[in-house]
């Protein structure tokens, strides 16, 4: 059996697995940042330098993300027509978002105009809080399909008992509203942090609603890809 170390290292062999960490490198250093500003400046700049560090690595890390989506639709767009059609917007907002996200990181490391940014990074924005939407609408659809499906089973475990087929359907029934239920967190974190891009506001584009976000976000990342 894989311990703590084989699963770290399974962990960060994987795109997915190194982007949350340094997304929780990115938005720790925005918090102290923030928490150093006014009585250690030299700790701030320093901590704002790994949070602009951070931040464009994560975009250098993404390059070709937009396949994903693209790949998800090609091979498994839904089961029925509503999930096809959430799955469709959903992936087509996150595949914008990822496919704009390259010239934004192009553009803040200098190879394109600098002037380029600001744009990119609201369509960018956009795109990812438009499939984020979708994405949270069809995670809450079958979590609803779940607890309606696992109470059937419970009636069915109350009078078969001791049927190890129900049961293990009703652990698997769990984890994977669990696993959803931590997609909707990470989400829900990132459409805030997409919204103080798209139309600032005090509550989203504060610090600490965007450092605690993004950690959330980091987070429930790091639950769901960890091996189990």
């Amino acid at each position: 059996m894989n311990d703590t170390v084989d699963k770290l290292v399974i962990f960060l062999a994987k795109r997915d697995g190194i982007d949350k960490l340094v997304k929780t490198f990115q938005y720790v250093s925005k918090l102290v940042h923030w928490h150093a500003e006014s009585t250690n400046p030299n700790i701030a700049q320093r901590a704002k330098q790994w949070e602009v560090a951070s931040g464009l690595s994560r975009k250098a890390f993404r390059s070709g993300r937009f396949l994903t989506g693209f790949n998800a639709l090609r091979r498994n767009p839904g089961s029925t027509p509503v999930f096809k059609l959430l799955a469709v917007l959903a992936n087509a907002g996150e595949m914008v978002y990822f496919f704009f996200d390259h010239f934004l990181w192009l553009s803040r490391i200098g190879t394109l105009d600098p002037k380029l940014a600001k744009k990119m990074s609201y369509i960018s924005a956009f795109g990812e809080s438009f499939g984020y939407i979708f994405f949270i609408v069809s995670d809450f659809i079958v979590i609803k399909q779940g607890i309606e499906k696992e109470r059937k089973l419970m009636e069915k475990k109350f009078v078969e008992k001791g049927d190890v087929k129900v049961e293990e359907s009703i652990k698997n029934i769990k984890v994977d509203r669990v696993m959803r239920l931590m997609a909707v967190a990470a989400n829900v974190a990132d459409l805030i942090i997409g919204l103080a891009e798209i139309e600032p506001n005090p509550f989203c584009n504060h610090i600490v609603t965007l450092g605690i976000s993004g950690l959330v976000s980091a987070w429930a990342g790091w639950y769901r890809n960890w091996p189990s």
